[in-house]
């Protein structure tokens, strides 16, 4: 796996990369489906989170899956657009960028999502290998445990892990930091974890 130096991107392609892909992640995807499907503001909608897990709130199991693709894609968009533009090294960076956008989007009081989707969307762009260990992964923990919240973040918290291994010391970093961030986004989550109180994969209520 190649390793990704971003220190050599010089600074007028940097803003460039980090802008592209902090406009691409912002864009709130579940806020926007929901509202043209009649269901209102997502932020009033059960956690106010503007996520694929919310918008599975109103009912909509399409729109929540097209909230989690889209959400997703336009990380990798803004991997791919930068590695198209400004070479392989601007690719996780943009991808980086577009993380924190969805998780801070500008247009909504820099209040957003968790960031897993745009975390796997980042991957896909980049290192596209590292989205079948993640998956692997996730798949493995909801099975035992039947917690999408707890299978989502063993696997961000193993991407890094792998990538150090595997000799991308550069990409490790980037994305320890996207874990570091996903993981503070999730301290609901890890508080109901610790308390038993985290709702289970197929479980209502």
């Amino acid at each position: 796996m190649a390793n990704v130096n971003f220190l050599q991107i010089g600074l007028p392609a940097l803003i460039a990369v980090l802008s592209l892909g902090y406009l691409l992640g912002s864009i709130p995807f579940g806020l926007i489906l929901t509202r043209m499907a009649g269901h209102g503001d997502l932020r009033q909608i059960g956690s106010g989170n503007i996520g694929a897990t919310n918008v599975l709130r109103t009912g909509n199991k399409k729109l929540a899956a097209a909230t989690l693709l889209l959400d997703a894609l336009k990380a990798t968009a803004a991997a791919v657009a930068a590695q198209a533009v400004f070479g392989a090294n601007a690719g996780l960076l943009a991808g980086f960028a577009a993380f924190i956008g969805h998780l801070f989007p500008v247009w909504l009081g820099f209040k957003g999502g968790k960031g897993v989707a745009t975390y796997i969307g980042t991957l896909l762009g980049v290192m596209p290998l590292m989205v079948a260990v993640f998956a692997v992964v996730w798949l493995s923990i909801a099975v035992i445990t039947r917690y999408s919240s707890l299978s989502a973040l063993i696997a961000t918290l193993v991407i890094p892990v792998v990538l150090w291994i595997t000799g991308a010391e550069e990409a490790a970093i980037v994305t320890a930091i996207m874990t570091v961030v996903s993981w503070w986004r999730h301290k609901a989550n890890i508080e109901r974890l610790i308390a038993g109180t985290e709702s289970r994969i197929g479980q209502k209520g």
